[in-house]
């Protein structure tokens, strides 16, 4: 007795992924992998956010804060927990996340992994327009240094830079390394600068400017969290609406142009909303190093997707931001620079993947 068998059963069928569907024009891969992990890093960050506002010289009880947020604890709890704590844990979480979505666009459009605002002088250019004005006499620079006036020229220099070095690296079709290239080149030149205006100020100048080229979240008020909201918000917005066509880039420029991409502006588009991300982060918490950097290799090894993401990247850069705080915050006798945190985590991390890439080019 024999069986017949259907041709069609030996043939492997694909897999079924589930997803969402709207209608017949828009629909959505769901993979429960990368949602899972972004949930667990959005939890850990959320977690530093708590322990930043309970943790510290005068440290409170989770009923404490609760009784600040709602306005019932005594004045000096109150004061403790929404002018000093709450202000810099927010700035924190804003910064990092800003700074983990920049990055992750800039090293998506230039393809490398070494690609982030520190490498192509976006935080350098904030710094130049920062150490001017820190050293800079007269009514006006006075002025804007006792005001809001620092964030805004930091802001300013940012967003400078970035516009010249997409101006100088955009001819003949923006190439990777050209970006970066350009961007070393320009990340030099603006440190020079920063040297320069150092060595010609007076001492006391030299140390308010070196403490805010470090990074630091010291001192933090609800001004740093608004203004930075300001930009920030409306940066990752216009990066999420270009977020489809960024996945077409980061497939190839014949993919993206099969698939109706306009790679020219696609890319201004997603450059500008990287630099606007990067600039309203320098301008609240000065540049803070490696954040932009590793924040999107962690989030795209972590999810196990093949291009860094835009939004567990932002997680993931608050989670971080917002853990150096709380380390170097409590962990020492003296509090540090969050950015001597970062640094100290970034750089074994940037050997890491240079060794890394040397390995598969010997390969």
């Amino acid at each position: 007795m024999s069986a017949t068998i259907d041709r069609t059963d030996l043939e492997q069928k694909p897999p079924i992924r589930p997803g969402l569907r709207f209608g017949t024009v828009v629909s959505f891969v769901w993979r429960p992998w990368p949602v899972i992990v972004t949930a667990i890093i959005a939890a850990v960050a959320f977690v530093a956010f708590c322990a930043s506002i309970r943790i510290g010289a005068f440290p409170l009880t989770f009923g404490e804060v609760l009784e600040a947020l709602v306005g019932r604890g005594d004045s000096m709890t109150h004061f403790i927990v929404m002018q000093l704590r709450m202000p810099r844990a927010l700035v924190a979480i804003i910064v990092g996340a800003a700074l983990g979505m920049s990055g992750a666009i800039v090293q998506s459009i230039a393809r490398n992994a070494l690609a982030s605002p520190d490498i192509l002088g976006i935080t350098a250019g904030a710094g130049v327009a920062a150490v001017f004005l820190v050293t800079s006499t007269g009514t006006l620079a006075a002025t804007l240094n006792n005001g809001v006036g620092l964030p805004i020229v930091a802001l300013a220099g940012g967003l400078a830079t970035g516009a010249l070095v997409y101006l100088l690296a955009v001819r003949g079709g923006v190439d990777g390394m050209r970006l970066i290239l350009v961007g070393i080149a320009i990340t030099a030149l603006m440190r020079a600068l920063i040297d320069w205006m150092l060595v010609r100020a007076d001492i006391r100048d030299v140390a308010r400017a070196q403490a805010w080229l470090v990074g630091s979240l010291e001192s933090r008020s609800w001004t740093d969290v608004w203004s930075s909201l300001a930009i920030a918000v409306p940066a990752a917005v216009l990066a999420l609406g270009a977020a489809f066509a960024l996945r077409a880039v980061q497939l190839g420029d014949d993919v993206a142009l099969g698939l109706g991409v306009r790679l020219g502006w696609t890319r201004a588009i997603l450059l500008i909303a990287a630099v606007l991300l990067a600039a309203a982060g320098v301008a609240a918490a000065g540049p803070i190093a490696f954040v932009a950097f590793v924040s999107p290799q962690l989030a795209m090894r972590l999810t196990r997707l093949p291009t860094p993401p835009l939004i567990p990247s932002a997680f993931m850069g608050a989670a971080l931001l917002a853990c150096a705080d709380l380390v170097a915050r409590t962990l020492f006798s003296v509090a540090l620079p969050v950015g001597i945190v970062t640094a100290a985590v970034g750089g074994p991390f940037l050997v890491y993947l240079l060794v890394r890439q040397n390995l598969k080019g010997a390969k």
